[in-house]
């Protein structure tokens, strides 16, 4: 697909957030970073993680070893899968249903923390797109982003409907919490499954049925476009086509753009859309 700088008059410079930035595959925002200016600021507890991907970092790119919480102290959970480490403790009872996650979510280190909010921390003011994996603490995240929320244009988040941690806010929890914030759901790009013990995990294997977690994407609510300002609509149609190639919903907010502004870019875009 053609990118969308192609379209839009000047492409306007996106501030990425990403809180819990560990290499763990292709960043959901790969796409957009390549295509859009962007800058981005990531958010990695573990140092040795941290350090790591300052050292690859591509010009633009910045992150800190910073705990991102509600600002309250807690204990950090360290486990034998780096990703897996969390400021909830792993939940053995259940874990030990399924094939592998007892052993990858084994705490080999405890250390006490002082967790900080979003909205306390200069470098995440302006996000314009917000990435949480955070292994459980999405909703203590976003408890302590209020502020940097209102400006933020879409999530998306690591969510489970399976309790890993102790006292983990499920999948419900970060809908209902983000609908609050004038934030609807727009799709689920991955939902995993987690075979029942003692069945093996392979891939795409017709033993396994239970779904744990999703990757969730959540954008500003469509019946209030006309409520963002212009260069917001052409940052969120950049999203939506670079990320998520959500083609329909991003020609949705260049028409929004055009109702403010009087151009035609939403014809614009369909014309390439539509062309194939």
């Amino acid at each position: 697909m053609f990118p969308i700088s192609l379209v839009l008059p000047e492409p306007p410079p996106l501030k990425i957030v990403d809180v819990g930035a560990m290499s763990v595959g292709a960043d959901p925002y790969e796409r957009l970073a390549e295509q859009m200016p962007c800058t981005v600021i990531g958010f990695e507890p573990l140092e040795e993680e941290c350090r790591k991907l300052n050292a690859a970092a591509r010009p633009g790119r910045r992150f800190l070893p910073y705990v991102i919480g509600d600002g309250s102290e807690q204990t950090f959970h360290e486990c034998a899968v780096a990703y897996t480490s969390s400021l909830l403790e792993p939940d053995a009872a259940l874990l030990g249903h399924f094939t592998g996650f007892a052993e990858m979510l084994r705490v080999v280190a405890r250390r006490r923390v002082r967790t900080r909010r979003l909205d306390d921390v200069p470098e995440a003011e302006g996000a314009d797109y917000l990435k949480l994996d955070v292994q459980g603490a999405e909703l203590m995240v976003l408890d302590g982003a209020a502020r940097v929320l209102q400006g933020v244009l879409a999530v998306h988040t690591e969510a489970e409907f399976l309790p890993l941690y102790r006292n983990q806010p499920l999948f419900a929890d970060i809908d209902a919490r983000l609908r609050a914030h004038g934030f609807v759901l727009h799709k689920l790009p991955f939902t995993g499954l987690r075979p029942f013990a003692p069945v093996p995990v392979r891939g795409d294997s017709p033993l396994v049925s239970q779904y744990v977690w999703c990757d969730a994407v959540y954008v500003r609510d469509f019946r209030a476009f006309d409520a963002l300002a212009p260069e917001q609509l052409l940052k969120l149609a950049a999203i939506l086509h670079e990320n998520y190639a959500s083609y329909d919903f991003a020609a949705h907010a260049l028409g929004a753009f055009d109702r403010r502004t009087g151009s035609d870019l939403r014809k614009r875009y369909l014309d390439y859309a539509l062309a194939g």
